[in-house]
């Protein structure tokens, strides 16, 4: 691609930007794609010969956008804005352009002096004390961009492990420095950003996370605890990360109080992360947010988030440069040049050497807004997070959950956790908004955050009618649930009630023989009747209607009653289960009466009774054994 066709392709793609966001409001929030959904539409290899243009921005939008969650939304209310505008994308254009590496003054003197006046620019406008700023009399400070808030903490980890290692190194001259480091402890809020866990991880350096209280903020007195119980146990603490504005809640530690108690700890670095919340400190009514800020070794917050700049753009600003670069200087011979004494060079700042252009998107935007343009979006967006706190607080059904001080509220439907986590999914499976959840106070919260550039009211509106539409649906399934649930229940509770109702019945016959009841409880022999029984010469083994049928009882329980009263004409008889045959558990082998019984054994007929009739005019055969005995026995008398 030569310069015309640049030129010409530029064009293209300008107008295809913004056609992207005026028509963003058209596309679904979140792709609606599996993952791997773009290895299976791109070639496994890339292209031995140049291919079409056109062809490359069909590509675009039919493989890339599907597959794209659109952040400038304006339906998109997840984490925080990721900060775009036009003068923005034109500064990147033109660092892309411009192309140089700016790891030293010497390697590009604009790009470093750029970044030192813009970073003093936005500490004014933010509120730092002159002590952050490179270039006012006498401060030994100053700022740089860093790729993110994560980078920002981590890279002052590193300074203050140096120094406190340098100190206890000084003390204990002749104690290996990894023992030292063993000792070394960290101290942030529950509530911190999890990139505070992750660069104690790195430094190798133990972390105490502690509580904060009910409004989510860190206070001065559990890090005073803290610090002295851990130094009591031969710890030593070294840093200390607070937070303004917190990822899950936007809350705000207690930094006057955490700073004074400092005092009593000297050499342990205070730092302060105010990613999100720090860019609305240039808003004269938002400084009280900030105050405490003089007790600070450092301070970052994220020009990418809410100033209009688009990522990276996060900036840092130290108290004493020194202490920070002399934890990171490695100064080979290729790599220095004859002003290294006079001028910064950036690469010491933090973990990359090579920097991007970035201090010219930043320039761009604070030129092309002013501080009064940027104050005034600040403002739209709290005003619009207000707009939403109020239609929440309107619906009883709804809680909110923080203080909404900024552009973030968190809300919550009354109930459980699970009801809640039910509310977001289907909201966002359905792509017609996008938020996230967060755990406050070990609660399950919603999170809608102000985030598109040129959001209205009427984007609240509908977002809110979006979940109140939701919720509704939510609601009513749960309530037919819990409805099908209790019903269930029910059911359960009455086929048990009748399986027991079986049991007894089966163990006691009065509950389903009114005779019996009439009659009263028998009391049964343990002397059990043969069901063959003699009329006149002739055996006749019982059948079932020879047999009272008042009831039947399955056969070992009879054993449970007792024999004491024996009276006549006892109806109840018992069921062997082994045998296919009734007895009758009575003191008396006669058998009188006739009668029937609704109990099962009416239906059966276990001994034919012609067979019974047949039986009546003949003797019992004796066994051919007996016989045998009988003939040897005569034989031998004989």
């Amino acid at each position: 691609m030569d310069s015309t066709e640049f030129r010409k392709r530029g064009m293209e793609m300008v107008e295809y930007i913004c056609n992207y966001l005026e028509t963003l409001n058209e596309r679904r929030v979140t792709p609606s794609v599996e993952p791997g959904y773009l290895r299976h539409l791109l070639p496994t290899e890339a292209p031995q010969e140049p291919e079409d243009w056109d062809q490359i921005m069909r590509d675009v939008e039919d493989k890339i956008m599907p597959g794209v969650t659109h952040w400038q939304h304006p339906r998109f209310h997840a984490y925080f804005p990721a900060g775009n505008s036009f003068p923005s994308i034109l500064g990147d254009m033109l660092g892309d352009g411009i192309g140089c590496i700016g790891f030293s003054w010497a390697a590009s003197p604009a790009c470093t002096e750029l970044e030192t006046i813009v970073l003093d620019w936005l500490g004014k406008a933010i509120g730092l004390p002159d002590h952050f700023l490179a270039l006012k009399e006498g401060s030994t400070g100053g700022g740089v961009i860093q790729t993110s808030a994560s980078e920002c903490v981590l890279v002052t980890m590193l300074a203050a492990r140096a120094q406190a290692l340098k100190r206890l190194k000084a003390q204990h001259p002749f104690v290996e420095e990894g023992h030292l480091l063993s000792k070394l402890m960290a101290y942030c809020s529950k509530e911190a950003h999890s990139c505070v866990e992750k660069a104690a991880m790195i430094c190798f350096v133990k972390l105490r996370i502690l509580e904060p209280d009910d409004d989510a903020s860190l206070r001065g007195q559990t890090i005073y605890e803290a610090m002295e119980e851990d130094e009591l146990q031969g710890l030593v603490p070294f840093f200390v990360s607070t937070t303004l504005g917190t990822t899950g809640s936007c809350a705000f530690d207690n930094l006057p109080e955490i700073g004074k108690q400092l005092q009593r700890f000297p050499g342990v670095w205070l730092h302060v992360d105010a990613a999100y919340a720090g860019n609305s400190f240039i808003c004269p009514e938002l400084k009280p947010l900030l105050k405490g800020i003089e007790y600070a070794d450092s301070f970052n917050t994220n020009a990418n988030k809410w100033l209009l700049t688009n990522f990276d753009c996060s900036t840092l600003w130290v108290r004493d440069r020194i202490r920070l670069t002399s934890a990171l200087v490695v100064d080979p011979l290729y790599l220095k040049h004859g002003y290294s004494d006079a001028a910064i060079d950036y690469r010491h700042w933090g973990v990359p050497l090579s920097r991007r252009f970035r201090s010219l998107k930043l320039w761009f935007v604070l030129r092309s807004y002013g501080i009064s343009g940027l104050q005034h979006y600040i403002r739209h967006h709290i005003k619009l997070a207000k707009r939403f706190e109020e239609l929440v607080l309107k619906d009883k059904r709804f809680e909110i959950c923080n203080q909404v001080k900024l552009g973030l509220v968190c809300f919550r439907l009354k109930g459980s956790d699970k009801l809640n986590e039910k509310l977001l999914s289907i909201i966002n499976e359905s792509g017609k908004l996008h938020m996230v959840p967060a755990s406050v106070g070990d609660r399950y919260i919603i999170r809608f955050c102000a985030v598109a550039q040129n959001a209205t009211a009427e984007d609240i509106d509908y977002a809110w009618d979006i979940i109140v539409d939701f919720a509704n649906e939510l609601l009513e399934k749960e309530q037919h649930d819990e409805l099908s649930e209790i019903m269930n229940r029910k059911k359960q509770d009455t086929l048990a009630q009748k399986r027991s109702f079986f049991v007894r019945m089966v163990s006691d016959p009065k509950i389903y023989n009114p005779a019996i009841n009439k009659a009263g409880t028998p009391k049964l022999s343990m002397e059990l009747p043969s069901p063959v029984v003699s009329r006149g010469s002739a055996p006749i083994i019982r059948t079932q209607s020879s047999v009272d049928h008042n009831s039947w009882i399955s056969w070992p329980l009879a054993f449970l009653f007792n024999s004491n009263n024996e009276e006549k004409g006892s109806n109840v008889s018992l069921r062997f289960r082994h045998l296919d045959t009734n007895v009758r558990p009575s003191s008396s082998r006669r058998n009188s009466g006739t009668g029937s019984s609704p109990s099962p054994e009416n239906e059966l007929d276990y001994v034919n009774v012609q067979q019974q009739q047949h039986m009546e005019h003949r003797s019992p055969r004796r066994s051919p054994m007996a016989v045998r005995k009988a003939s040897s026995t005569r034989d031998n008398l004989n």
